[in-house]
């Protein structure tokens, strides 16, 4: 089967497009022929080397969540699965493949009505924006400010806060036009990436939802209200500085607080109890799947390429 492997660590020529044996499903696993990988953050902060600490080597295979057609079951899985439409959680990496394995506790059936790609839109970056949102304790009647809005966790971010009752979702971005896409899918207010904006923005928020970090991301504590949250939930911006906590402790009679949040903390089944949900609100239209771009796993160079200049709103895909 074609594979695409980090052959060199840096910029996107890194990944080729290389031949791999067909996997063979073990106990409590299923076969996937493969029609839809997401293309998430994770992967080109992987394909950089940001993440090499971690244990990343040369020739891993990114992607997390594939989307296709059971082929096989392994010992112990009921054959009824074969022939099944499914979505599948693959772990850290391996979905940039034509054919995948995946433990049946991460493998959901596919409403009907719910395409591969646009599982593989909603899959991980809902159910992310979900549980973080929770873990900053959101409230109905909270404002929220989502930092780094364009991207498939900012998107569910914006649309399951309105769901819940936010009185404002304020959204940073890099343009006008991503601004008024957000704007179509519940945001009230477009700041720019500094997180200025018009006179009618709200000067402080209960929640700041962060994928960005970055050397800007102290600056944002000054848009917290008294007892307000920070919670990120990824660092494509890269890392904050070292002392960032300092600017907590200035303002230390506000009790604002800060949190990091991975859906590694979250139970398989409570995890996949929300994807189920998810996909389909997304089946029945209640949730917009945005889907920049669906491109061949031959050209996942040309997705990562998009990737890094930040021109994907929603998510790209690969289909083999």
């Amino acid at each position: 089967m074609k594979a695409v492997e980090i052959r060199t660590y840096g910029g996107p020529q890194g990944l080729a497009l290389v031949d791999r044996p067909t996997p063979v499903p073990a106990e409590g696993e299923v076969l996937i022929a493969v029609e839809a990988v997401g293309v998430a953050g994770a992967d080109a902060l992987i394909r950089s080397g940001a993440l090499a600490a971690y244990g990343f080597k040369e020739g891993f295979v990114p992607g997390s969540e594939i989307a296709g057609r059971v082929t096989a079951a392994g010992k112990g899985v009921d054959a009824s699965w074969v022939g099944r439409r499914v979505w599948a959680f693959t772990g850290t990496g391996g979905g940039y493949v034509e054919q995948a394995c995946a433990p049946l506790e991460q493998v959901l059936p596919l409403p009907p009505g719910l395409s591969p790609v646009d599982s593989v839109t909603v899959g991980s970056s809902g159910a992310v924006a979900h549980f973080g949102l929770a873990h900053a304790h959101f409230a109905p009647g909270e404002s929220l400010l989502v930092r780094g809005a364009a991207g498939s966790i900012g998107v569910m971010a914006v649309q399951l806060a309105v769901r819940k009752g936010a009185s404002a979702v304020a959204v940073t971005t890099s343009s006008a036009e991503r601004g008024e896409r957000l704007r179509r899918l519940g945001a009230t207010h477009v700041l720019d990436r500094s997180g200025h904006g018009g006179a009618d923005a709200p000067a402080g928020f209960d929640v700041i939802f962060d994928m960005v970090a970055g050397d800007e991301m102290p600056s944002f504590f000054d848009r917290l209200h008294q007892n307000g949250r920070m919670v990120a939930v990824g660092a494509v911006g890269g890392q904050p500085p070292a002392d960032f906590g300092m600017t907590l402790m200035a303002e230390f009679r506000k009790s604002m607080s800060f949190a990091t949040f991975s859906a590694a903390t979250v139970g398989t089944a409570d995890l996949q109890a929300v994807r189920g949900e998810q996909f389909r609100a997304a089946a029945r239209g209640e949730l917009t799947v945005a889907v920049h771009d669906v491109l061949s796993l031959d050209q996942a160079v040309l997705a990562h390429q998009k990737m890094d200049a930040g021109e994907v709103f929603g998510r790209i895909v690969l289909t083999p």
